[in-house]
């Protein structure tokens, strides 16, 4: 083979596209010191890596930089140091160019379009289980309200149910209250107009026999001031009902200001 031989396998040599005689023959040109082919070589090199760097950035597997770390050290054992080469391109930088652009398109816009899946396919799966949360929640919400309902068409099929009303009193004049009192089933409470309470209060209500209260139950309420109690059946009969804030968690004895109260 004569030099300009040679010098075109450089950049098959650098694709890693050589093998056989090829191979062989370029490496052992190399080992004789030709600086003209060392020269061709390293503009090879150079110009993959222009490419590369210019295509968009992806993550090899591990094998392609253990197979480029042994080529490197390979041919840094074969190459000699001649002084570079600068303000001309080879021969066969044209199609060499082409044919690295082609395969590096290749590669990275695969990679690319994988990784635009993968993240696609990361947001619907997020969206999906954000999805069945609150459909989740909304049927539990459902569900409870349900059983609500049910339970205070039961409480007013009764004959032993009566309402029992509550007006507001101390710093909620304007609250109201009704609740369905069976002494045998418990009740159910509704208010109304309450103001929302700061974070570490509650309102508490509380049954009241012979002057002694009993704590019956907590309950917070929306932004419209509406709030909901089931109240468990008493163990005596009940004289008057009363609320009162409270510290989150409820208290054993009243301690807050009175909003709501039933005659006696």
């Amino acid at each position: 083979m004569n030099h300009d031989g040679y010098a075109e396998l450089a950049a098959g040599y650098v694709l890693g596209a050589l093998d056989g005689e090829d191979l062989a023959g370029f490496e052992a040109h190399l080992a004789e010191g030709c600086r003209e082919c060392a020269a061709a070589l390293r503009e090879a090199e150079e110009t993959l890596a222009l490419i590369a760097r210019e295509a968009p950035p992806t993550v090899p597997p591990a094998s392609v930089k253990q197979s480029l770390l042994a080529r490197a050290t390979a041919q840094e054992a074969l190459r000699p140091p001649p002084a570079r080469v600068y303000g001309r391109r080879p021969r066969w930088f044209p199609w060499v160019a082409g044919a690295v652009a082609a395969s590096l398109a290749a590669f990275f816009s695969a990679g690319f379009v994988a990784s635009r899946y993968e993240a696609e396919i990361g947001r619907v799966s997020r969206e999906t289980s954000e999805l069945r949360e609150r459909v989740r929640q909304q049927e539990a919400s459902l569900r409870a309200e349900l059983a609500s309902a049910n339970r205070v068409v039961q409480l007013l099929q009764d004959p032993q149910t009566r309402v029992v009303a509550l007006r507001g009193t101390g710093p909620a004049p304007e609250a109201a209250g009704r609740l369905l009192w069976n002494a045998v089933a418990g009740g159910h409470l509704n208010v109304t107009s309450l103001a929302t309470l700061p974070a570490g209060k509650t309102y508490e209500l509380w049954a009241i026999s012979g002057g002694t209260p009993r704590p019956a139950g907590l309950f917070s309420v929306d932004a419209q001031g509406a709030g909901t109690l089931r109240v468990e059946p008493a163990a005596q009969g009940v004289d008057v009902f009363a609320v009162t804030i409270e510290p989150a968690g409820g208290v054993s004895a009243p301690t807050g200001p009175i909003v709501l109260a039933s005659a006696k």
